[in-house]
C-alpha cells in the first residue's frame, strides 16, 4: 500500500508487519547504503565505482580469475579461426562458454542467460548452448540458511515454522529453497538467499562495466548502443531480481491482474516472514510442465496446459502489460486439478499502452504480410531508430518472415524466426531494447515448453485467433482506431482481411461473434462511429458496383453462428445504451421547460430550512 507520503510497503492484510529488530536491520542496510553499494536497493553504477575504487586487490584478483577463464576461451576460438577449425568445433567452445560462465558464479550465468536472449549479439551457433544455462549451483550449508533467517526476522526457523525441512529442496544461482508449515496449518515453500550475493555481484557488475567501456571498439557486435548501457540495464535488473519484497509485490501483481481466470495460480505471500533476503510464500502442489509422465498420471491434458500458458503469456503482454519475463521450466508448474501455476516473481517487466497498441499492429501486419508496415512497427518499438530508411530493410524482413511463416500461419515458428533474424541484424542497424530482450527471451521459453508439451504446437495458432478477437471486439477506443487501420488502406476497405480475420476468429471455439456483432453495432451508432460509417458507405460502393460477392462471402462465413432471437438481443443491447441516454438527456433538458416555473418556485421555497 502507499501511504501519504508516497512510499511503497507490503500490503500485509490481517498479518501483524514485521518485528522492529527487522525495521532496525533494514534501516541500518538503508543507513549503510549511502557508503557501501552492498545495501543499495536500486542500481548505481556510480556508487558501486566509488566503494570499490578503493578496494584494489579485490577487483584485481577477480579481474585475473575472469580474465584467465574467458582469455583461454578466446585464444582457443581465435586459434580455431586461424587453423579453419571454427565450424567444427562450434559446438565444443558453445558448451565450453556456458561451463565457464557456471564456474564464474550467480553474475555470469545471469549474463548468459541474459545473452541467449540477445541474437543482436550472439552468432546462432552458441544461442543454443546458453539458453541450456540454468540456476543450478550446488547448494550452500542449511546452518547458514537458518542464520540469514534468524538475521531477517529476528526469530529462529523453529519460533516461526512448525516444521522446516533440513535439506533445500531447490538450489539456484541467488538463492535456494526449503519446504516448511506455519504453526497456522498453512504449508509454504521459503526461499532464502545465498549468503554474500551483494558483494559478488556488485563487485562483478563494477569489472564488467569498466572492461565495457574499453572492450566494445574490438568486438564485431552490432550493438546499436554504448556496450556500458548493456550493462547497466542488466544490473539494474538483477539488484531487482535479488530483492524479495520486490518480488513478492511483483506476486502479488501478478495474482490480482489474472484474479478473474481461474486457471492461473500465483502464490501468496506471507508478508510477516518476508524481508530482502528471505521469502515465505505459499507452497504449490505440482510437478514441472516439463515432466510428461506426471503430467500424464494426473489424466491432464498437454493441450489444455499449452493453452493456458500461451494465452496467460498473451494477455500479459498485451492486456497488462506487466510480464513474467523468466518462464522457464523450474518456474511454472502443473497443479493436479488443471491449473497452472507461476512462481518466481524477480524478473518481470511493464509495458506502456503504446507499445502493447504497437505489438498488436506487429502481429497483425505479420500475419497479413504487410512487410512495410512492419518495419516502421520495428521503429516505433525501438528496434530501429526513427531517422532510418526502412525500405532498403522491407525486402529482408519479407525474406526472414516469408520463409518462416510458410504457406499458412499454422507454420510460424518463433524460434526459426529469432535464428534468421539474429543475421539480418548483422547486416541492418537493427538493436534488440532491453524490455524486448526479456520478451524475447519469455516467448522462446514458453515456445520450447510448449513443444515439449506437444510437438506439433503451433504459436500463432494460439496467438493470432487472440489478437483477432481483441481486435474484432475492440474494447477500447485504441483498439477500435488499429481495428480501422487494419481494415482500411489509402481510404479502401480490405475485404481479405476482414474476412481472415473472422476465420481465424471462429477457429477458436470459445469466440461468440454475437457479443462481438452487438459492440460493433453499438459503435457504429455512436458519434465515434461516424468516419466508419462513411467508410463502409464508399466501401459497399466502390468502383460504382455494389460489393455483393465480398458481403455474400462474409455472410456465409457468419450466417450459422447469427441465429435470429439472439441476433435481436445483441442488437437491442448495442441500441439500448444510445436510447437511454437521449431519454436521459431529454429528462435533463427538456423536462424543465414542461414544468411550470411558479411549481419549481414553490417547490424550491418548501424544501428551504
Amino acid at each position: 500500500m502507499t501511504d501519504l507520503n508516497g512510499s511503497t510497503e507490503p500490503s500485509f492484510g490481517n498479518v501483524a508487519p514485521e518485528s522492529a529488530t527487522w525495521r532496525a536491520h533494514q534501516n541500518a542496510h538503508q543507513n549503510a547504503s549511502d557508503t557501501d553499494p552492498r545495501y543499495m536497493h536500486h542500481y548505481d553504477w556510480q556508487a558501486i565505482a566509488r566503494y570499490y575504487r578503493w578496494r584494489p586487490l579485490v577487483i584485481i584478483w577477480r579481474t585475473l580469475t575472469v580474465s584467465w577463464m574467458l582469455g583461454a576461451f578466446a585464444l582457443n576460438l581465435l586459434s580455431d579461426h586461424i587453423f579453419k577449425r571454427a565450424v567444427i568445433n562450434q559446438n565444443k567452445r558453445a558448451i565450453r562458454l556456458r561451463q565457464i560462465l557456471t564456474q564464474l558464479g550467480p553474475t555470469f550465468i545471469k549474463v548468459g542467460q541474459a545473452l541467449s536472449t540477445r541474437p543482436d549479439l550472439i552468432k546462432p551457433s552458441f544461442l543454443d548452448e546458453l539458453i541450456k544455462l540454468q540456476d543450478q549451483l550446488p547448494p550452500f550449508p542449511t546452518d547458514i540458511a537458518r542464520q540469514i533467517i534468524y538475521n531477517d526476522l529476528d526469530r529462529t526457523p523453529e519460533e516461526i515454522y512448525s516444521t522446516f525441512s533440513a535439506e533445500p529442496i531447490a538450489a539456484a544461482s541467488l538463492g535456494q529453497v526449503y519446504k516448511a508449515r506455519l504453526y497456522s496449518g498453512e504449508e509454504v515453500a521459503v526461499k532464502v538467499q545465498r549468503p554474500n550475493l551483494m558483494p559478488i555481484i556488485c563487485r562483478d557488475l563494477y569489472i564488467m562495466r569498466w572492461a565495457a567501456g574499453w572492450i566494445a571498439p574490438w568486438l564485431p557486435l552490432n550493438l546499436g548502443h554504448d556496450l556500458t548501457l548493456i550493462v547497466d540495464e542488466f544490473g539494474s535488473k538483477l539488484f531487482e531480481e535479488v530483492d524479495y519484497i520486490n518480488e513478492g509485490r511483483n506476486a502479488e501483481r501478478f495474482a490480482a491482474n489474472f484474479q478473474d481466470e481461474p486457471l492461473v495460480k500465483v502464490p501468496a505471500i506471507y508478508w510477516r516472514y518476508t524481508s530482502t533476503h528471505v521469502l515465505t510464500m505459499e507452497w504449490i502442489n505440482g510437478f514441472k510442465l516439463t515432466d510428461t509422465e506426471k503430467v500424464k498420471q494426473a489424466g491432464l491434458a498437454s493441450n489444455d496446459l499449452v493453452e493456458i500458458g500461451v494465452s496467460s503469456g498473451l494477455r500479459q503482454l498485451l492486456e497488462f502489460g506487466f510480464f513474467h519475463a523468466d518462464p522457464h521450466p523450474g518456474n511454472l508448474f502443473a497443479m493436479p486439478d488443471g491449473r497452472m501455476a507461476y512462481i518466481d516473481f524477480g524478473m518481470t517487466d511493464q509495458l506502456d499502452q503504446n507499445t502493447k497498441e504497437t505489438l498488436v499492429d506487429s502481429v497483425v501486419h505479420l500475419i497479413n504480410k504487410d512487410y512495410v508496415d512492419l518495419a516502421n512497427d520495428f521503429v516505433k518499438l525501438g528496434f530501429l531508430t526513427p531517422d532510418i530508411d526502412v525500405r532498403p530493410i522491407v525486402p529482408a524482413l519479407e525474406a526472414v518472415f516469408a520463409d518462416a511463416i510458410g504457406a499458412s500461419v499454422g507454420d510460424f515458428n518463433f524460434k526459426s524466426i529469432t535464428d534468421k533474424f539474429s543475421e539480418v541484424m548483422y547486416e541492418y542497424p537493427f538493436r534488440v531494447p532491453a524490455k524486448f530482450a526479456l520478451i524475447i527471451r519469455s516467448l522462446v521459453t514458453q515456445e520450447g515448453l510448449a513443444l515439449s508439451l506437444d510437438p506439433n504446437f503451433k504459436i500463432v495458432e494460439i496467438a493470432y485467433p487472440y489478437v483477432a478477437r481483441r481486435l474484432l471486439t475492440a474494447e477500447t477506443p485504441a483498439l477500435r482506431r488499429r481495428l480501422i487501420d487494419v481494415l482500411f488502406k489509402d481510404g479502401h476497405l480490405q475485404w481479405a482481411r476482414l474476412e481472415n480475420l473472422l476465420m481465424i476468429a471462429r477457429a477458436d471455439n470459445s469466440f461468440d461473434i454475437i457479443p462481438t456483432a452487438g459492440l460493433g453495432l453499438q459503435f457504429l451508432v455512436s458519434e465515434e462511429g461516424q468516419y466508419l460509417r462513411q467508410q463502409i458507405l464508399l466501401a459497399l460502393t466502390e468502383d460504382n458496383r455494389l460489393h455483393t460477392e465480398e458481403v455474400q462471402r462474409l455472410w456465409a462465413l457468419v450466417k450459422d453462428d447469427l441465429q435470429p432471437d439472439r441476433l435481436l438481443g445483441a442488437a437491442w443491447g448495442a441500441l439500448a445504451g444510445p436510447i437511454q441516454q437521449r431519454i436521459v438527456d431529454f429528462s435533463k433538458e427538456q423536462a424543465a421547460a414542461l414544468v411550470p416555473a411558479e411549481l419549481v418556485g414553490a417547490f424550491q421555497k418548501a424544501s428551504t430550512p
